[in-house]
């Protein structure tokens, strides 16, 4: 007989919550994503200028699925283009992590034209799965068979969980969009429920976890909890990941909806904070930077190369001339200028076709909170 836990039919939305213990965390918690959005407002064109925590956000989402690429091996590996040497499994994680970006472009994109709905979330799945392990397996369309979730391999006997039906599916992905965007006591707490039941409900044969967790930053962006759609919660949920999939499954095993939210308001609590630091820090050193870099390189087109820096703090010399739409000359006097200047660092010489790669290295360190140069 199996003793996987079942998906809680009947019980979305959840008809009461323990406020009495929800409250003591409502307050702490909006406050820090205010103190979070309060950085973005002071961080001229945060979409560029946090371009790594975006990265670092990708791979630590996917990491929390199984794989095992870096944030600097994701950089690296973009940079060097058709001269990476990386194993085939770790290209493959790397593919993945670089559709998560790309799928969440994507989304950005839909939603200025679209609400958040069950079309952005399908077409978003789209891009997610496209050319990945997992691209035959339907990508954009809500499954039509049964899943469940246990160890590699494992039959539905063996299962932790069984997600909905195929067949209440459908029903159940119209309940999930109509709560995106119902009246609600406090937009985190249905957050919280609405993420939650996305990952019970495992719309898709594969990719649910990545997917759910990029809806998060794009409800708090929906509903205005933060001007740009740049909140990256994932670090938190990977370093507790036990006790992130335990939450989930006790909703459905156990009722728990509100130690579900207790977690999960923590998470953001945590992570609103840890992101406003590295926001700041990240200004700091660019508003650091620019002036030196214009005394340094002397050039109308100092904080245009800046700002491609930031956007790609690991990058080829050949990317540099080409795309930063400086005249290719200066473009190169500017490289070797910061380059000298311990700007950037050449951490790949250059040989025969094969470009230089450079690297960023006080804003990598920045984004992964560690030093890794």
């Amino acid at each position: 007989m199996s003793k996987a836990v079942a998906y809680h039919s009947g019980a979305f939305p959840p008809q009461s919550l323990d406020w009495t213990r929800l409250i003591p965390d409502l307050g702490p918690t909006a406050a820090a994503v205010a103190r979070y959005d309060g950085a973005l407002s002071a961080i001229p064109n945060a979409g560029v200028l946090l371009a790594p925590l975006s990265t670092q956000e990708a791979v630590l989402s996917s990491r929390i699925e199984g794989t095992q690429a870096t944030m600097g091996e994701v950089l690296e590996y973009e940079a060097r283009a058709k001269h990476a040497k990386v194993s085939r499994e770790r290209e493959a994680d790397i593919q993945e992590v670089l559709n998560y970006r790309r799928a969440m472009r994507e989304a950005v994109a839909l939603l200025h034209r679209l609400p958040l709905s069950l079309r952005v979330i399908r077409e978003v799945h789209r891009v997610l799965m496209s050319g990945v392990r997992g691209e035959g397996r339907a990508p954009g369309e809500f499954r039509r068979v049964p899943n469940w979730i246990g160890p590699p391999g494992c039959s539905v006997e063996d299962a932790r969980f069984v997600p909905i039906s195929a067949g209440r599916l459908e029903a159940a992905m119209g309940r999930f969009e109509k709560y995106l965007h119902a009246d609600a006591p406090d937009r985190l707490v249905q957050l919280a429920i609405a993420h939650a039941e996305f990952e019970a409900l495992h719309p898709f044969l594969d990719g649910n976890g990545r997917l759910g967790r990029m809806l998060i930053p794009l409800f708090l962006w929906q509903h205005k909890l933060i001007q740009t759609p740049t909140f990256y919660i994932s670090a938190h949920l990977e370093a507790h990941r036990d006790e992130y999939y335990e939450r989930l499954l006790a909703v459905s095993r156990d009722a728990d909806w509100t130690g579900w939210c207790r977690f999960f308001l923590g998470a953001v609590r945590t992570q609103a904070d840890a992101n406003h630091e590295k926001a700041e820090a990240i200004l700091q050193l660019y508003e650091e930077l620019k002036p030196q870099v214009t005394a340094t390189t002397r050039s109308q087109f100092a904080a245009q190369a800046l700002d491609w820096i930031f956007a790609r703090p690991v990058f080829s010399s050949t990317d540099f001339i080409a795309d930063t739409e400086i005249p290719p000359p200066t473009a190169r006097r500017i490289l070797n200028v910061i380059a000298e200047a311990d700007i950037v660092r050449k951490i790949v010489p250059g040989s025969g076709r094969r470009p230089a790669v450079f690297a960023f290295a006080r804003l990598m360190n920045i984004a992964e909170g560690r030093d890794l140069f």
